[in-house]
């Protein structure tokens, strides 16, 4: 196969990667939203304060189009006679990190709801989406140690 053609699979792997990690970030931050906004008109509704911390809960899931980012930018320099793997990481690491972006996001939205109508537990809650979150972080590092142990990088030679 022609080495650019490898080349530019290689490419299609690392932006697969960030594409998927940021997809589920979109969902888990458009679900917590809609709980946070639906949280928010709850207690409007009801002359009580609304809570800040909804906001901080909507944004959570954000953190893993980050992790797609890192993992994208080792994901670009694998060699190209490696391609299979670019595309292979790409697909698998970036699917493992939106998904724990989507539940994130559909965690922080039960959040928003038990915040909202207890005014307890935030600390709680920022542990179990961080527990959550873990996953993509194994991800993330797991596929990184394997291409550098793999010796597919370019600087690894």
């Amino acid at each position: 196969m022609n080495g650019s053609i490898q080349q530019a699979l290689v490419y299609l792997g690392a932006f697969v990667t960030f594409g998927m990690a940021a997809s589920g970030s979109v969902y888990g931050c458009g679900v917590s939203a809609a709980s946070a906004i639906g949280s928010w008109k709850k207690c409007y509704a009801q002359g009580k304060a609304a809570p800040f911390q909804l906001s901080i809960l909507t944004g959570v899931p954000m953190s893993q189009t980050i992790y797609g980012m890192i993992l994208m930018g080792s994901v670009l320099n694998i060699q190209a006679a490696y391609w299979p793997v670019a595309l292979l990481i790409g697909f698998l690491g970036g699917f493992a990190i939106g998904y724990s972006a989507a539940y994130q996001g559909r965690a922080a939205a039960g959040a928003c709801d038990a915040l909202t109508e207890t005014g307890k537990g935030f600390v709680n809650y920022l542990i179990a989406l961080g527990i959550v979150e873990t996953i993509a972080i194994f991800v993330l590092a797991f596929a990184m140690m394997f291409m550098n142990n793999a010796g597919i990088l370019q600087n690894a030679g």
